[in-house]
């Protein structure tokens, strides 16, 4: 119960914070040179970095860019690795046989090293790196949806509406589909916790978000040079990046034991 109420409270809180901070306009980017590496006070509530700029409003527009980046890549991987699962598990045989090989080539490559590899071929900014993330996301829905739909497959309603002269799609669309959403659901929770951190190791390494806007990754990564004299700074980026990793996999076991969902 404590684990859930953590969960809720802080995803809450920081849902509500980058809608504030987009209401205000808040955009962190103003230099000022007489605050360098200030420490936290009533006039800097989370301090300054090395440019002058308000820590606290640039933790907020990186948690609003981790929010977006997570969430349009754990659509685009849910949707095209469902497809892809859900195709193979319905008509099996060499459909099955040419998909799963495919998923196989993408599996067998580490999927942080094949998007940093693509990040730097393509360039840093928003698209790139939504493209290299979502380049072997979406193998875990695949092979989650294709395994299921190889077990519903036979199910008695689906070969009824199949007798009946229901469509393959229609099948998949109304027969199938619905009784993947437990799973999928759970499996996304996960899928954001793993695309935020990904995307701040990204622009840990340059390859991701570029300044002057905000990231989490590249606040650690310019935080850490002065972590002797300002050790601020990347405690605060990191323990927000902890803190909202840590609710949206306990969400993710909340859901899982709610839904009853045994294994994904």
């Amino acid at each position: 119960m404590m684990a859930k109420t953590f969960a809720i409270s802080v995803l809450v809180f920081w849902a509500c914070a980058v809608l504030l901070a987009r209401v205000l306009e808040v955009h962190g980017n103003e230099i000022d040179l007489q605050h360098i590496l200030a420490t936290p006070s009533l006039h800097f509530w989370f301090g300054s970095d090395d440019l002058g700029r308000d820590i606290l409003a640039r933790v907020l527009r990186g948690a609003e860019v981790s929010f977006l980046v997570a969430i349009v890549v754990t659509l685009v991987n849910m949707l095209v690795g469902v497809s892809v699962g859900v195709l193979a598990g319905f008509y099996g045989g060499k459909v099955d046989r040419l998909l799963m090989h495919i998923t196989d080539v993408f599996l067998a490559f580490p999927g942080i090293l094949l998007a940093i590899a693509f990040a730097a071929v393509l360039g840093p900014g928003m698209l790139n790196l939504v493209f290299a993330l979502c380049l072997t996301g979406w193998v875990s829905y695949a092979r989650l949806a294709r395994g299921q739909t190889l077990s519903l497959r036979n199910r008695q309603h689906v070969q009824a509406a199949e007798s009946l002269g229901a469509t393959p799609f229609r099948l998949m669309l109304r027969h199938i589909l619905p009784l993947l959403t437990s799973l999928l659901m759970v499996e996304a929770t996960y899928s954001l916790a793993s695309i935020m951190i990904a995307e701040a190791s990204l622009s840990f390494l340059g390859l991701g978000i570029q300044a002057p806007s905000a990231s989490w990754g590249a606040m650690l990564r310019d935080g850490v040079r002065y972590m002797l004299v300002a050790p601020h700074y990347v405690l605060i980026v990191g323990l927000s990046l902890m803190s909202l990793i840590l609710a949206i996999n306990l969400g993710g076991d909340y859901l899982r034991d709610k839904l009853d969902v045994k294994s994904v």
